[in-house]
């Protein structure tokens, strides 16, 4: 029986390591590989460069301009999707404090969670097409609420000075309510008595959220915070079909610059093989530095 177990165990591992190794590790070797050649795409022509292609990337403003965008929604989506989750969170879960029932969520607590968490139903294509038609400058939901207040609203996505920020306004509206019940379940495991006891001492819900709540949600944060990051440096599918980079580059992000390199007028296969080498690397410093920058000792409560 003893040595029946690695035989089997063998049988059930190597399929899928396999797989994994054929479908998931292998387009990673490639894509380094093709980094170093001219590869088209299209023919079977592929010249050694060596590092050319990452040379030419430091010096191509377009790919700056990328990595600075992508710069300001890694800063900025995850606080304040963070936020804006950790709020309403708190909002449904203790909002309602005070009388017999100690601390308590406000009325409607489940009907606001489905609210919240009605854009993680909708596909990314759906929220970038009916936030297009929002932003839309002549019949767009945005314009006609503030056109009866005599303001006259830019066309939002056909602006350089709105479009990117626009985009950004969208993917935190698309991610906060994922959080909202994320974050909710985890206040759900903290006992009441640790609230009530707070609240009895005269603390404010800021106070609380800051001193308490974040303090035992930390591992849960340090989570949102990574995949928010992740999905900061990427953004491919809302930024193409919102604004597709325009206008003048201005809303552009590197995973949609490494499209259009490979798939634009040149097909240049082994330049943008280059800038995926550099966002892989980009996506996995920042989640080792997320990782080791928000590691702090774990509290424990009973």
């Amino acid at each position: 029986m003893r040595h029946g177990k690695f035989p089997l165990i063998i049988t059930f591992l190597v399929p899928p390591l396999l797989l994994y190794g054929i479908f998931v590790l292998s387009p990673y070797v490639q894509a380094f590989q093709i980094s170093t050649t001219d590869w088209g795409g299209y023919t079977a022509d592929a010249n050694y460069v060596g590092f050319d292609n990452f040379t030419r990337l430091f010096r191509d403003d377009y790919v700056w301009n990328a990595i600075q965008n992508n710069a300001i929604l890694l800063a900025v989506v995850p606080l304040v999707t963070i936020a804006f989750g950790l709020f309403f969170a708190t909002m449904l879960n203790m909002g309602g404090r005070g009388g017999k029932a100690g601390v308590s969520g406000v009325r409607g607590t489940a009907a606001y969670r489905l609210v919240y968490f009605f854009p993680q139903v909708l596909s990314v294509v759906i929220i970038a097409v009916v936030w297009r038609e929002v932003y839309h400058p002549n019949n767009g939901l945005l314009n006609g609420l503030l056109k009866p207040l005599g303001i006259n609203g830019p066309t939002w996505l056909g602006d350089p000075k709105y479009a990117f920020w626009c985009v950004l306004a969208v993917m935190v509206w698309s991610n906060v309510g994922f959080y909202v019940v994320l974050f909710g379940a985890a206040m759900q495991a903290i006992p009441r008595d640790i609230y009530e006891a707070v609240l009895l001492d005269g603390a404010s819900r800021f106070v609380t959220l800051v001193r308490i709540t974040i303090p035992l949600l930390w591992d849960t944060v340090q989570v949102a915070w990574i995949y928010l990051a992740i999905a900061a440096l990427d953004g491919f599918i809302l930024v193409q079909l919102m604004t597709d980079g325009g206008p003048n580059h201005s809303s552009d992000v590197i995973g949609l610059r490494m499209y259009n390199t490979a798939f634009g007028t040149d097909t240049r296969f082994g330049y943008a093989s280059a800038i995926g080498v550099v966002m892989f690397f980009l996506t996995l410093s920042v989640a080792v530095l997320a990782l080791r920058a928000s590691k702090r000792d774990r509290i424990e409560y009973s």
